[in-house]
C-alpha cells in the first residue's frame, strides 16, 4: 500500500479512532490533503493538532470515508498486507482444532484489513474484496497468500451491495493456481462439500462452526429441527452427536440437494434424516410436531435500517412459532445475522415471542460467530451475528 495524502479530523472527533474503531465517518473529517484524493487512496490520519493516529484508505463518496489499517502502530504501509495476513494465520493456528481444515483467515476489520475477507477451504483460498481500498490491494493480497499458504488455487468471489455502494462491479474468477469449482473439507470432524460457483458467501457459512459444535454436544437422543438448513451443517452436527433423527427444512431445492449430498458424504442413511422443501415457520406452524432441539438460522431480515421495524415483527413471529414446537424440556437455538438487528434488539424480540407463545425459557448462553471471526474491541459494528440458546422450563 502507498500513502497518497492525509486526512485531518475535526476537533474532538478522534475519540473513536483512539478507542480502536477503524471506521471514520465523513462528518468527522475537517479536510483531506490534497483535495483531489482518489477513491481507495492510502492516507495518513491526523487529529486536529496534527498528531499521527495511523493510516488507512480513503473514499470521498461513501459515509465511511476512511477505513483504518493501522491504529497507532509502527508498521510501514508497504508491509501492512503481509503483516496482517501473517499475524492472522498465527492466531488461527492457535484456535482451530485439528479436526477442521476450513476457516476464516481474514475477517475484515476484525483482523485490521478492512473490506478484506479471506476464507481457507483446505488448500483453496477464497477472497472477497468489498471496498475500493481493498480492491486496490488485490495484487499484494494474492502475493502474500501465495507466499504464506502456497494454496492450490486462489479464487475471488467479490460481489454484493457493499461493492455497489463503493462503485465497484462484481468480480468472480480464479486469481492464481488451477481452476476449481468444488472441494471437500472437514469441520469438527464432519465432511462437507463446498461449492464455489453456487454457494453462499465464499462457498459456505463458516461463522457457525462453534455453534454447530455446541449442537453436537446437546443432541444425544434428540429429535432435531434444522430450519433454514442450507447445506445441513447443524443437522449433520446433531447426527454426529447421536441425535435419533433430524428434519432439515429449506425453501431452496438446490440447498436441499446439497444437504442430501453432505448426508451421503458422511454415510448417513435416509432413515436418520428428512429433507423438506418448505419455509421453516410454515412447516412448524402446520405440522404440529414437537422437537427436542429447534434450530433457526434465517437469512438477514433487516438489510438496512429502514427494514428494522418489519424485522422486529418477523423475528418475533418466527420465534413464537418455533417456541410452540419445542418439546417440554427442549432447546431453542435461534439467530439473527442482521447487522441492523442484533444484540439487545434481537433479545427483546425473542422475549416478546416467549410471552406471546405462553412459554417460559431460560437463557442458557448468548452465542455469536466463531473464534475465527474476531472483531475489534472498539468496533461493536463488527458483531453482526447474535444467537441465543434457550432451554424450556418444563
Amino acid at each position: 500500500m502507498k500513502i497518497a495524502g492525509r486526512v485531518v479530523l475535526k476537533k474532538d472527533r478522534d475519540g473513536p479512532v483512539r478507542g480502536g474503531n477503524p471506521w471514520i465517518f465523513s462528518q468527522a473529517i475537517a479536510r483531506a490533503e490534497p483535495a483531489q484524493l482518489a477513491t481507495g487512496d492510502g492516507v495518513e490520519v491526523l487529529d486536529v493538532a496534527g498528531n499521527w493516529l495511523g493510516f488507512g484508505y480513503f473514499n470521498p463518496t461513501t459515509t465511511i470515508a476512511v477505513r483504518m489499517l493501522a491504529l497507532g502502530e509502527g508498521i510501514e504501509p508497504a508491509h501492512i498486507v503481509r503483516y496482517r495476513i501473517r499475524r492472522a494465520l498465527e492466531l488461527r493456528h492457535r484456535i482451530i482444532s485439528a479436526d477442521t481444515n476450513c476457516y476464516r483467515l481474514i475477517n475484515g476489520d476484525g483482523d485490521a484489513l478492512s473490506g478484506v475477507v479471506i476464507d481457507l477451504y483446505r488448500d483453496i483460498v477464497v477472497l472477497q474484496l468489498l471496498t475500493a481500498g481493498a480492491d486496490r490491494m488485490r495484487g499484494e493480497i494474492v502475493e502474500a497468500i501465495q507466499e504464506l499458504l502456497a494454496p492450490r488455487a486462489v479464487v475471488e468471489r467479490s460481489y454484493g451491495a457493499v461493492r455497489r455502494q463503493e462503485g465497484l462491479a462484481d468480480r468472480v474468477g480464479v486469481l492464481a493456481g488451477e481452476s476449481v469449482s468444488t472441494t471437500a473439507v472437514r469441520e469438527n470432524g464432519i465432511e462437507l462439500r463446498v461449492d464455489f460457483e453456487h454457494g453462499q458467501k465464499t462457498g459456505c457459512f463458516l461463522d457457525q462452526r462453534d455453534n454447530r459444535a455446541l449442537v453436537c454436544e446437546l443432541a444425544g437422543g434428540a429429535r432435531v429441527f434444522d430450519g433454514y438448513c442450507y447445506a445441513a451443517g447443524f443437522a449433520l452436527a446433531a447426527l454426529r452427536g447421536r441425535a435419533r433423527q433430524v428434519v432439515a427444512v429449506d425453501t431452496s431445492a438446490r440447498a436441499l440437494e446439497w444437504a442430501r449430498r453432505n448426508f451421503e458424504l458422511n454415510h448417513w442413511v435416509p432413515k436418520c434424516y428428512e429433507l423438506v422443501h418448505s419455509e421453516a415457520a410454515q412447516y412448524l406452524g402446520q405440522s404440529g410436531e414437537h422437537f427436542d432441539i429447534v434450530l433457526l438460522d434465517p437469512p438477514p431480515l433487516a438489510r438496512s435500517l429502514k427494514d428494522v421495524p418489519r424485522a422486529a415483527h418477523l423475528y418475533t413471529e418466527l420465534n413464537r412459532t418455533a417456541m410452540g414446537a419445542v418439546a417440554d424440556g427442549g432447546f431453542l437455538m435461534t439467530f439473527s445475522c442482521s447487522v441492523h438487528f442484533r444484540g439487545e434488539d434481537f433479545l427483546r424480540a425473542v422475549r416478546i415471542a416467549a410471552a406471546r407463545a405462553g412459554r417460559n425459557f431460560r437463557l442458557v448462553r448468548r452465542l455469536g460467530a466463531g473464534a475465527d471471526h474476531p472483531t475489534m474491541l472498539g468496533h461493536s459494528e463488527g458483531e453482526y451475528l447474535t444467537g441465543l440458546l434457550l432451554a424450556d422450563m418444563a
